[in-house]
């Protein structure tokens, strides 16, 4: 092949590549997780995050409430495929004693992540995570969703993937169910 060939080559597989990342993304298999027996789960790790608005967030706050928090970055496919139905959840369940929660690990910080939440408006509060937030749910890449129970304990966990939307919704049921 000449140089020019190649060139020619290379250029057109990128292009294929990169045309057909976002589908594959989408077409791996969505996460499934199990809802541990309540006297099996551990407790979350704690942390204290800030939101836009520079306020201090603790995981403390939300005992008493099924909590989706939920690990995303704004340059994460699957993650911004997953807001829309945490949207959902939020508002079909909040009123049942459910919350939503959203960690962004964008390494920019709130110059990415506010211009997102200004386009997007959604409906529960983000907070900017940190290395050691990270470390304590072990994230090492995203999107990871966590399902805690009204105790403050893990009780399911979506690692590495996009989440199975009606597993989601199943497993937030029968949380609430529990009392």
């Amino acid at each position: 092949m000449t140089d020019t060939a190649t060139r020619t080559f290379l250029v057109s597989a990128s292009v294929l590549l990169l045309t057909l990342a976002p589908a594959t993304a989408v077409a791996q298999p969505a996460v499934r997780a199990i809802v541990q027996p309540a006297s099996a789960r551990k407790a979350a790790p704690q942390f204290a995050l800030k939101d836009s608005t520079g306020k201090t967030i603790n995981l403390t706050e939300y005992r008493g409430k099924v909590l989706l928090l939920d690990f995303w970055a704004t340059w994460c496919t699957g993650c911004k495929m997953e807001i829309p139905w945490f949207s959902e959840f939020e508002k079909a369940y909040g009123a049942r004693g459910f919350a939503v929660v959203g960690v962004s690990m964008d390494e920019s910080g709130w110059s990415v992540v506010k211009p997102f939440l200004a386009a997007n408006h959604l409906p529960y509060p983000i907070l900017l995570g940190d290395g050691p937030t990270a470390q304590r749910f072990e994230i090492q890449s995203l999107p990871d969703t966590f399902l805690i129970d009204r105790q403050g304990k893990l009780a399911a966990a979506y690692r590495a993937g996009l989440v199975d939307k009606n597993d989601v919704e199943a497993n937030i049921k029968a949380l609430l169910s529990e009392r």
